[in-house]
């Protein structure tokens, strides 16, 4: 019988905060936002303080202000740790800026508790400060949890997410491989295809008659917004957001689709900045493709498939079956690809995918078997992201 393997996630739930306890967060959320904002100012005064050096300052800060006594000590502490984690991410992971301060008027609130700092009574969820929130309960919580992020989303709703600890059963034994090519998405079977249907189109007539209206009830800078805007601003936000979680949706049920039955993933490594500049970026921003790229990796990486990354370059212009690559370029509104050397004939995407996936199968022998390695300092796994993953030289430079 196989043991299930346990694994560090987070469960997340809708709350209904009261205006007294809605006060409550916004007022905590002002402190620990202040705390982020100095700790910006000390590394860019050139101070370079570190952890424990943020929270000695905090110590010093509290005992004279009775407005940081006030809050809650262990979100406070959090908010330190986690700039000082974002300032060390900058360092190490590529593309990663420094951190930032926190303006009020465009930062959405996030509170973060470990154990000392909040508990679960009668099913409500209570946080320093005499705070009772009720919770929806969708899904019980398999484990205690660990710690707990109160944030409010862009729509004004308020979530917790809980860090736990599950139980899962091993994935299911797989075979074969399969090539995954971004355009949009195709792969080596056509069975295996991330369905395009097209949330974001769908509602953009919509869209952009709020934003129409957005626009005409817009006041110059410094007054007050009309009452015309306060109301289309989150309605438009709302069907945004709408279309955003089902593409989410989709890129879930694909991607477990995929891993469930292949033990060998060729993804091809593309940016999305890249297409951004293309003229199939609509359709890729509409799709979501970016968001779908990074489920599928991390869900091959969770159930220990060997997933391979592979450059995009040249992958439409070389053959899949001979692997002659062609002399010119195909222009976008060429969709069939045609060999010259061996005669194939295949659909443009389709033969780039395969080609992706044959790519894979000639580089190096276990250079890019990914294990699954998520965790956290509180999970005791290691952590690592995408931009660690090993990946294949490019194609003609092997």
């Amino acid at each position: 019988m196989l043991l299930g393997v346990g694994e560090t996630v987070r469960y997340t739930f809708r709350l209904r905060p009261g205006a007294a306890a809605e006060a409550a967060l916004s007022a905590e959320w002002g402190r620990c936002r202040w705390l982020w904002n100095e700790a910006v100012h000390q590394q860019r005064s050139g101070c370079r303080p570190t952890f424990g050096r943020l929270s000695k300052l905090l110590t010093e800060a509290r005992a004279r202000s009775s407005w940081l006594r006030d809050g809650s000590q262990v979100a406070q502490q959090q908010t330190l740790r986690t700039y000082a984690l974002a300032l060390q991410h900058s360092f190490r992971v590529k593309g990663r800026g420094r951190p930032r301060p926190k303006r009020r008027k465009d930062a959405l609130p996030s509170l973060e508790y470990t154990t000392r700092g909040f508990s679960i009574r009668d099913r409500r969820l209570r946080l320093p400060g005499g705070v009772t929130i009720p919770v929806v309960w969708s899904r019980e919580l398999p484990s205690d949890p660990s710690s707990v992020r109160v944030y409010q989303d862009c729509l004004g709703y308020w979530y917790a997410s809980f860090v736990v600890r599950r139980e899962t059963a091993p994935a299911p034994v797989a075979e074969g491989a399969i090539g995954v090519g971004w355009g949009v998405a195709t792969t080596t079977d056509a069975a295996y295809d991330l369905p395009y249907l097209g949330h974001r189109k769908r509602c953009s007539a919509e869209l952009a008659k709020l934003q129409r209206r957005m626009a005409r009830r817009r006041r110059s800078k410094g007054a007050p917004p009309s009452n015309g805007y306060l109301r289309a601003k989150p309605q438009a936000a709302k069907i945004a957001k709408k279309a955003a979680r089902q593409n989410t949706h989709d890129a879930r049920v694909w991607a477990k689709k995929v891993v469930d039955n292949h033990a060998t993933i060729a993804v091809e490594d593309f940016q999305p900045t890249f297409l951004a500049k293309s003229r199939m970026a609509r359709q890729a921003a509409d799709a979501a493709i970016g968001a779908a790229k990074r489920e599928l990796v991390e869900r091959g990486m969770r159930a220990g498939r060997k997933v391979v990354l592979v450059p995009p370059a040249h992958t439409t212009m070389t053959c899949s079956q001979c692997g002659t690559r062609a002399k010119h370029r195909l222009g976008p509104g060429v969709r069939v690809f045609r060999c010259d050397t061996c005669g194939h004939t295949a659909c443009r995407d389709r033969n780039a995918a395969r080609t992706i996936l044959a790519t894979a199968e000639r580089g190096r022998a276990g250079a890019d078997d990914v294990r699954h390695a998520i965790t956290s300092s509180r999970g005791g796994a290691l952590v690592r992201s995408e931009s660690e993953i090993p990946r294949l030289p490019a194609m003609g430079k092997r």
